[in-house]
């Protein structure tokens, strides 16, 4: 007598998805957003982003639009943060 440990697993509800942290086809990362917190700088981002807060000017570049002074970031705020790979200056059109 078989019980229900023998039985197959049921995937018949399983539904593709997609990553969106997934290398793109080129090899590149591509853009995350962060939503800024309290206590938060873009230093302190970039660290948590690419271990160095020395870059905090990629994440600048990628945000002038709505960053005019980068002491002056307010929570809530959603920024881009450009991939790893990225050049060190991000040009906008």
């Amino acid at each position: 007598m078989a019980d229900d440990n023998d039985k197959a697993p049921d995937f018949s509800d399983v539904q593709a998805g997609s990553s969106s942290t997934a290398p793109s086809p080129d090899g590149t990362q591509p853009e995350k957003t962060y939503v800024v917190q309290r206590g938060d700088s873009l230093s302190k981002i970039a660290k948590n982003e690419y271990g160095d807060a020395q870059k905090w000017k990629l994440i600048l570049e990628a945000n002038k639009d709505q960053i005019k002074n980068p002491d002056l970031i307010q929570p809530g705020m959603t920024l881009r943060i450009p991939p790893r790979n990225a050049p060190n200056s991000i040009r906008r059109p």
